[in-house]
């Protein structure tokens, strides 16, 4: 099989086709179709260490019900900032005026509702078990976090690419972390565009944590046994989102979005 030159990170258009309209008269029908969910929650926008629990449900019209106890988690080093997700934070009602908004480089993991993208690891074969596309961390495969290219946030292949970005991130050098890893679909598209919006925030993923109480560079990280767990459980065709908020903003939301109920407090 020929191996693409771009790997375009998002499944957000696949959701998209399947939703109605958004109005601004009511609560954006992102959830319409899904029947998975992942929740990740902090104590507060700074915090570094909360919370991850699973949710689904046998069709749309049901209750959202947990799969299995809360695990625990870290975000940024800096926290959480309102990202580009499926859900704008300009929505009357999503965003409080002083609450932060993600940039590149600012150590913050994004807040909102997001689709996942492709899995990835640095073995030749997948998780035995896992549904999501997988990507082979070859030592060519990077992620551009320069917001003057045109692939910026943007995973590709050195080899097959003419490089027109100064940083990247060479994936395969990470090591442990991104033994395995799940895209988060972060910054993939803005309204009117097919392209990222320079400077929004690159490079964010699901992806094994270095310690409980390391934050990172904007990432949302967990064990590796979580993690493997985590991604055989997803299923695309289930079309599942990553709603990632502080519980402050959880607990604003959860009503209009008919999320599930509060998780577990997160960890303090």
């Amino acid at each position: 099989m020929n191996k693409p030159a771009l790997f375009v990170l998002c499944f957000a258009p696949l959701i998209a086709a399947c939703l109605p309209a958004v109005s601004q008269a009511a609560a954006p029908p992102v959830f319409a179709r899904s029947t998975q969910m992942i929740v990740v929650v902090t104590p507060g926008w700074d915090a570094v260490e909360g919370r991850l629990e699973r949710f689904e449900r046998a069709d749309p019209h049901e209750s959202w019900r947990s799969m299995g106890d809360p695990i625990p988690i870290v975000v940024g080093s800096k926290g959480m900032g309102w990202g580009i997700g499926l859900i704008d934070a300009g929505y009357p009602g999503v965003r409080v005026e002083s609450e932060p908004v993600k940039i590149e480089g600012d150590g913050k993991s994004p807040a909102g509702v997001f689709a996942l993208g492709t899995a990835f690891g640095d073995a030749a074969q997948p998780l035995p078990g896992i549904k999501l596309p997988y990507l082979v961390l070859t030592p060519s495969i990077e992620c551009v976090d320069d917001a003057s290219s045109k692939n910026y946030n943007r995973i590709v292949d050195r080899s097959t690419v003419a490089p027109d970005w100064s940083s990247s991130e060479h994936m395969r050098d990470v090591g442990e972390a991104y033994r395995w890893g799940i895209v988060i679909d972060h910054n993939a598209t803005v309204p009117g565009s097919t392209a990222p919006r320079p400077g929004g925030g690159s490079c964010v993923f699901l992806h094994i944590w270095h310690s409980p109480d390391g934050g990172t560079a904007g990432c949302t990280a967990m064990t590796r046994n979580n993690l493997e767990s985590l991604l055989i459980w997803l299923d695309p065709s289930r079309l599942p989102v990553l709603v990632q908020l502080p519980e402050s903003a959880y607990q604003r939301l959860a009503g209009l979005w008919n999320l599930p109920p509060q998780p577990a407090p997160a960890a303090h």
